[in-house]
């Protein structure tokens, strides 16, 4: 698994910890770690492994966080985020996706994950705020109810492009009313569903 740049101390133990082959289709478990996205069903993608350390440094997790991930997917990356954060608030759209993830965070035992299956654009207006979101699907620009739900001194990382086109990952930071949004770099990510 290469992560090239990617230093975070607690990104690194976390991803040497959870099994990305548990989150992959059987067939596809040899390729687990390989660094590139693998398909998971229902025309969707794990990202590959660079990517979600690379999206997870980006928000700078600690043991008080608490995260919105939208798009749960396999739920890698939520698992990941599980083993750092103190508590991570998951959607997806798909339901059997969801179901699948939401069994496989049983079986591992994680207690700090809740997950629904729902219009992740909306966020999770009742939980909000959050320190940091983390959307793991590309949208044409950053969901405006996801940046009311991020808390002042919060990160969200966010691809943003067209379905098929340029696509950059964003790094958006809340300073009071004020939305700075960085540039990090350019990405290829399943387009974001919802209103």
């Amino acid at each position: 698994m290469e992560l090239r740049d990617v230093t975070h101390p607690a990104t690194l133990a976390a991803l040497r910890k959870v099994p990305r082959e548990l989150f992959v289709p059987k067939e596809l478990q040899p390729q687990a770690y390989d660094d590139n996205p693998l398909p998971i069903g229902f025309g969707q993608t794990i990202s590959q492994p660079y990517m979600v350390a690379c999206m997870t440094e980006l928000i700078a997790p600690t043991n008080r966080t608490r995260v919105l991930e939208v798009g749960t997917g396999s739920g890698y990356q939520t698992a990941i985020l599980a083993e750092i954060c103190a508590e991570v608030f998951t959607i997806e759209l798909i339901p059997a996706l969801a179901d699948q993830a939401k069994k496989q965070f049983c079986r591992l035992g994680y207690t700090n994950i809740q997950s629904r299956t729902g219009d992740g654009c909306l966020g999770w207006p009742e939980e909000a705020p959050f320190d940091s979101i983390i959307v793991t699907a590309a949208a044409s620009q950053i969901p405006p109810p996801l940046l009311a739900q991020l808390k002042a001194g919060g990160r969200m990382v966010i691809p943003v492009g067209p379905a098929r086109g340029s696509q950059h990952l964003v790094l958006a930071t809340k300073e009071g009313d004020n939305v700075y949004a960085r540039t990090i770099m350019p990405v290829r990510f399943v387009p974001l569903v919802g209103r």
